[in-house]
């Protein structure tokens, strides 16, 4: 293939005529210092305020426990060793006195006391992935030797979650907020603003397939188009799975029959025109400017459900799971559903589709007359 660079004796004469620049050459093999800052404010603006928020957090554990745990401040690249002794620390596992973990007490409590944990014990498994997942993605962005990646480290944590699995400490999906309990919550949300405000982000989340909650949160009224009384079209520019900001048939979510009144009836009442959509409601009646956080809109759910008497394990999550659990119910077909969802595995939604399945197999009554089917 010919290169499309020119040949050095054409340009020649023409960068002879460049003047002369005050600015120091750089080296090409080395990536400058201002470009280095640019490049992770780029990444810092991409990567939404929940992941940088995390990763921080994650990065501030290593730097304290190492510091407990070894004496001296963490560098990297970290060696497979320290990796592992994060493992045994932090990991429960079954002894003769009961469920253990290698990290002394007195450590704890100081990391505990110190605001890096938020109790004494082993971690939860998925927090223990997250912080090697996150010091991997670190040793990744350096371009330096990562331990994550070691062949140890790996059968470790496969024996850690097979270990958690068989006595079931693994965390449990958050459960389904199907139309009959979501009909429950939206009972509890009267006229007043932030009922409005509640009703109108439940139905919202739900009936346009499931938004997660980060998506709620950040949802404006640029990207809303009315279409008519009580019907909109909301351009979803942002998710997990199009964080890019494609623009793609896709993005546009159907906000229609209960969800669209309800969202007119808050936009309405709260005199929102243009910026976040759901926001904070103050005592006084006042409506904030700033949107609410994706942890706002996870307690509003969670408030709902104790409000309605609902028990059970439920987040925000649970409107997505519920709206995919619901269509299932309903024999809705998988690509309807999944372009409402975003998802982009058929499995995940056929995970929920299949959720009461059990129950409705034929196979399993054949000790039953026919006609006695309910």
């Amino acid at each position: 293939m010919k290169s499309n660079i020119p040949r050095q004796g054409v340009l020649q004469p023409l960068l002879a005529t460049l003047p002369a620049t005050d600015v120091p050459p750089l080296q090409a093999d080395a990536l400058s210092q201002a470009a280095r800052a640019a490049l992770d404010a780029l990444r810092l603006e991409a990567e939404s305020a929940n992941t940088t928020h995390s990763y921080q957090g994650a990065l501030r554990y290593w730097a304290a426990w190492y510091w407990l745990r070894y004496g001296q401040a963490i560098a990297l690249p970290l060696p497979t060793t320290v990796v592992l002794q994060f493992i045994a620390d932090h990991g429960e596992r079954v002894a003769e006195s009961g469920l253990v973990c290698d990290l002394p007490a007195s450590i704890d409590a100081q990391l505990v006391q110190a605001g890096f944990k938020g109790k004494m014990g082993a971690l939860a498994h998925s927090t223990l992935v997250h912080r090697i997942a996150v010091l991997s993605k670190a040793h990744s962005r350096k371009a330096l030797l990562n331990p994550c990646h070691d062949a140890h480290v790996r059968e470790a944590l496969s024996h850690l979650r097979k270990a958690y699995a068989r006595r079931g400490a693994l965390v449990q999906k958050k459960a389904a907020l199907t139309r009959l309990p979501l009909e429950q919550l939206l009972a509890t949300c009267d006229d007043s603003l932030k009922g409005l405000r509640d009703r109108a982000l439940l139905l919202f989340a739900w009936a346009s397939g499931g938004r997660r909650r980060s998506e709620v949160a950040e949802a404006r009224m640029e990207w809303l188009q009315a279409l008519g009384p009580d019907q909109y079209l909301y351009d979803l520019r942002l998710s997990k799975t199009n964080q890019s900001g494609v623009d793609r048939p896709e993005n546009l979510k159907p906000v229609v029959g209960p969800a669209g009144a309800a969202l007119a009836q808050w936009l309405q009442a709260a005199g929102i025109s243009e910026g976040p959509i759901f926001r904070r409601v103050f005592r006084n009646g006042r409506v904030g400017d700033a949107a609410l956080t994706p942890l706002s809109v996870n307690n509003i759910v969670k408030e709902r459900c104790a409000l309605a008497g609902i028990e059970g394990n439920f987040s925000a999550h649970s409107l997505r799971s519920g709206f995919v659990t619901e269509a299932g119910r309903q024999s809705m077909a998988l690509v309807d559903t999944m372009a409402m969802t975003g998802h982009q595995s058929a499995s995940t939604v056929l995970g929920y589709f299949r959720a009461e399945a059990p129950l409705a197999n034929k196979a399993a009554r054949l000790l039953e007359d026919p006609g006695t089917e309910k």
